[in-house]
């Protein structure tokens, strides 16, 4: 299977836009008459606390929800509007990672990644090809006979991106699912990811609440605080001149870490 070629068939040259929505549960917002793009191509991170309207974000994009006020649009066309899914969301070519991966601790690996093709109408012997060729891209092709509870943190990881890259998605939704891992797993798991977009040319749409994370993958940001948006843009520009409480402390952080590595290195030196 040709992933480069299989997700190009349901890509161009727009992507998703969020047209004055919200969403109302029980008469509060969870957010409010929110306006932005995430391009085609283009890794973009959803910055903020919890509580602030993230997830909520990613379940309308996705179709899991529908907007109380506003469109969704996906490549110019209307595919959600208020109280109505007007594209289902198994036709967004959309695919998404948990918090909580959702792995089927009954099944095995590769049986947890067939179950994201089933339904797809290809055959039997396909759909095999195609799980086996997505854990060998995530690096666990040894794994596939074994059950999730066996496996580590980040294992269990790796199964949950071969089984959303495994249907070929144009988009790849990221629900902070590397909380709880140790840094180093974290930022191996976030450069393979980084490749594994490359090769298999879908865009990431990343909701964390930590903006180093934000940094290795994305290219541009839309921060939010209490379901609005505070600052979005290029991440370097963000950085340059933040406007949030949360790239403030992190840029402060930056330069602090920064500082203790030229005052280490001067000692090694004396």
């Amino acid at each position: 299977m040709d992933f480069t070629q299989k997700a190009q068939g349901i890509m161009n040259d727009h992507g998703f836009r969020f047209c004055s929505v919200s969403k109302f549960y029980n008469g509060t917002a969870a957010v409010s008459e929110l306006s932005f793009v995430v391009p085609t191509g283009h890794h973009t991170a959803l910055l903020g606390p919890s509580g602030c309207g993230k997830s909520t974000i990613l379940r309308l994009l996705a179709g899991l929800e529908m907007p109380s006020t506003g469109e969704v649009l996906l490549n110019g066309t209307v595919i959600s509007e208020p109280n109505k899914i007007v594209l289902p969301p198994h036709r967004r070519g959309v695919a998404m990672v948990f918090q909580d991966l959702a792995l089927w601790p009954n099944l095995s690996v590769i049986q947890n990644v067939l179950l994201a093709l089933s339904g797809s109408g290809i055959s039997r012997r396909e759909a095999r090809a195609r799980a086996k060729e997505a854990l060998v891209l995530c690096g666990i092709e040894s794994l596939a006979d074994r059950v999730p509870g066996t496996l580590s943190g980040g294992q269990q990881q790796r199964v949950a991106l071969a089984r959303a890259i495994a249907p070929a998605p144009a988009f790849l939704f990221l629900d902070e699912p590397f909380a709880g891992l140790d840094l180093v797993t974290k930022m191996m798991l976030l450069n393979e990811i980084s490749e594994l977009a490359e090769k298999g040319s879908f865009t990431i749409l990343l909701v964390t609440h930590d903006p180093l994370e934000a940094t290795v993958l994305c290219r541009s940001a839309v921060v939010l605080n209490q379901g609005r948006i505070e600052e979005s843009g290029d991440l370097t520009n963000l950085f340059r001149e933040p406007r949030s409480e949360i790239l403030k402390l992190f840029r402060a952080h930056l330069r602090a870490s920064a500082s203790t590595s030229e005052q280490l290195e001067q000692l090694g030196n004396n």
